[in-house]
């Protein structure tokens, strides 16, 4: 027997969600002041038809007036659940036998006595199907029945039912049943059954029952059918449903705070290639929506049962909704709504799907007052998150650091001019002179970095939870340029590793990793002190306190053949210093030196410029007819250990030139 048969109530105590009618008919019994004829209006499977059947078994009981039924009499016998049921309460289907001969039919029989029962009762059931012909034919006999005769009507479109009809009844509508009712309703009867119910899955068997006592237990019954010995799961029951799983909406609800159209597009592609329903799974998406509107303008919107859903996703819907603005969130589920009417008998429902999603990305495209307030909730959004953290720096604390602080471009340091310099010396003057306004002055040396220390009431940077409000892997990923330009300022060294070798892994709380090409890069990143500099690169950009780590990419090995260019150089990056000429081919005969004045610093040089081969080949020449020489190189006089150009962070020249350059030694000429 079908669980909706099995469990239908006996009493109007065991009705779920329709107190409203059942405490009036109760108190109606119990005083014996029952009308002669009734009208259940309500939707499908909300309880008119067993509400009809219960109040004919009071109506008959022994024991009357009672509030409910005894039990125990003959007549609550054969009307009880599985009875053979009584001759004197007779059911009629109006949908095939609402005709003006089955009215006049029942007007006929309705004049004799009842056989065992106090009081004969007809229940008609879905009264709206009977004929207009059919009301007029019944008319006179509701308006004035014998005194054993009762009517009850039960129908879902009580509208239709003519007016002198209803005129003459008490009308109680029935309504759907709570979703919070049904789910606890649920949990009785999972307990009862001895069937394992996972929480994740009772609410999309109340959504799919739609407040239907009748429907959701049919879905149920189905799902425990095909249950195995875990019982009903989420798994199960989003599949046997045709919902979207949570994975892919949390997937599609985070690109669009980060505003990552390919993630957005590539979830689309998903639904699509496994089969879905692009309207199910705009409703879903609706729905997830719906949730974060009502989390985003009520806080404690899950605490006080606005919305219905585990507690293990509660934490994860109150993140999502902390990245949107509320007119952001209201333009989104405004979009999806529309998106919905139009996917209704669309011919290509993937298109409207898509098109639904692009127009959820760009607000700058929609001029509605909508959308010029979402672009305003992401303006302050983004201010908030930069500037005012609950765990932002002071001024003093994000003003840069000493040994990374930059000198004033009013003030270059002037270049060291040796009384005969060698060619070798004026091209080690002429690097200095480029690197100096890039790193520190030659004067201060360079001290290790260090990561900033917290806030004094902040806890450690190891255990430090995210703040409200703390941005996610998708925003890190989208100010990661920002971040980038924050590092180059600092250290270009660092700012050439991670824009080169490096990318975004993952993040936890305030702990971001950094996946990088292999372990010798890592070991690098590490060991020259680089994490410091994106810590503060992060402070300065994101606010709040953060730590890093740096591991291997998994992905590098399959990637790295793929791997892009360097980023090309901004108008603002130092240039490179200009080849000179003098260098490009060795000199017919080595002129005798002459002190000359030191180059100012360049202001713009021109971009450099690929050398030929015949250029590279008369240059290693010129540096071998220079290094013959000695008084042409000395490396206590040209090259200090304050020298900014040198900080090779410990590293071999050989995998310096090989990281930053890109090159190979082929072989090398010693000095002696």
């Amino acid at each position: 027997m079908a669980l909706y048969r099995r469990y239908r109530p006996e009493t109007f105590a065991e009705v779920i969600g329709q107190s409203h009618v059942t405490e009036p008919l109760r108190h109606a019994l119990a005083n014996n002041r029952v009308n002669h004829a009734y009208l259940f209006s309500g939707p499908r499977g909300c309880g008119k038809t067993t509400s009809a059947r219960i109040l004919a078994r009071t109506l008959n009981c022994e024991k009357a007036p009672v509030a409910d039924p005894c039990g125990e009499c003959q007549s609550c016998r054969d009307l009880a659940r599985g009875g053979p049921g009584s001759i004197d309460v007779i059911e009629i289907d109006a949908a095939s036998h609402g005709g003006v001969d089955d009215a006049r039919d029942l007007r006929e029989r309705a004049f004799f006595a009842p056989v065992n029962s106090r009081y004969k009762v007809y229940i008609i059931d879905e009264a709206h199907m009977v004929s207009s012909q059919g009301f007029n034919a019944l008319l006179k006999l509701v308006e004035e029945p014998p005194p054993h005769l009762k009517f009850i009507f039960a129908t879902t479109e009580p509208e239709k039912v003519i007016g002198t009809i209803r005129s003459r009844t008490h009308h109680y509508p029935f309504r759907l049943v709570p979703p919070k009712t049904l789910t606890t309703y649920l949990e009785e009867l999972g307990r009862t059954e001895g069937v394992p119910l996972e929480p994740t899955a009772l609410p999309l068997v109340v959504r799919a029952g739609g407040g239907s006592v009748r429907d959701t237990l049919s879905v149920l019954d189905q799902l425990i059918a095909g249950a195995s010995d875990d019982g009903v799961t989420y798994d199960l029951a989003a599949s046997l449903l045709g919902y979207t799983p949570d994975s892919l909406l949390d997937e599609v609800i985070d690109a669009f705070a980060a505003g990552d159209g390919g993630a957005v597009f590539a979830a689309v592609d998903k639904v699509v290639e496994t089969g879905q329903d692009p309207r199910r799974f705009a409703e879903d998406l609706l729905q997830r929506l719906r949730d974060l509107v009502i989390v985003a303008n009520v806080p404690d919107a899950i605490g006080m049962g606005l919305i219905d859903i585990p507690g293990d996703r509660a934490e994860r819907v109150e993140n999502q909704a902390s990245r949107f603005g509320r007119a952001d969130l209201t333009r989104a589920a405004d979009v999806v709504s529309a998106g919905l009417t139009e996917l209704r008998g669309a011919t290509a429902p993937r298109l409207l799907l898509e098109l639904m999603c692009a127009r959820i990305l760009l607000p700058g495209a929609d001029a509605t007052p909508d959308g010029v307030q979402a672009r305003l909730d992401r303006i302050e959004r983004r201010l908030s998150m930069v500037g005012d953290a609950p765990s932002a720096p002071s001024a003093d604390e994000r003003a840069p650091r000493p040994e990374t602080a930059a000198p004033p471009a009013e003030q270059p340091p002037a270049p060291v001019v040796e009384p005969t310099p060698t060619p070798v010396a004026e091209r080690a003057e002429r690097v200095e002179t480029s690197a100096a306004p890039v790193e520190q002055p030659a004067e201060q040396p360079p001290a290790p970095p260090v990561e900033r220390a917290p806030r004094v009431d902040a806890p450690p940077a190891d255990q430090a939870a995210a703040p409200t409000g703390t941005p996610g892997v998708a925003d890190v990923r989208r100010l990661w340029p920002e971040i980038l330009d924050k590092v180059r300022v600092i250290r270009r060294f660092t700012w050439v590793m991670l824009s080169q070798n490096a990318q975004v892994h993952s993040l936890e709380g305030t702990t971001l990793t950094i996946g990088l090409v292999n372990s010798g890069a890592r070991d690098s990143f590490v060991r020259s002190g680089s994490d410091g500099i994106l810590v503060q690169a992060l402070a300065d950009v994101l606010g709040g306190t953060w730590r890093v780590e740096a591991i291997v990419d998994p992905n590098a090995g399959a990637s790295a053949a793929s791997r892009p260019a360097p980023p090309p150089q901004r108008p603002s990056d130092p240039a490179p210093p200009a080849p000179d000429p003098a260098d490009a081919a060795p000199p017919a005969a080595a002129p005798p030196p002459t002190p000359e004045p030191a180059p100012a610093p360049p202001t713009a040089p021109p971009p450099r410029e690929r050398a030929s081969a015949d250029a590279i080949a008369a240059a290693r020449a010129s540096l071998r007819d220079d290094a013959a020489r000695p008084e042409a190189y000395d490396p206590d006089r040209h090259v200090t250990a304050d020298d900014p150009a040198m900080d090779n962070d410990g590293l071999s020249h050989e995998e310096l030139l090989s990281r930053t350059l890109g090159a190979q030694v082929i072989s090398e000429i010693p000095h002696d």
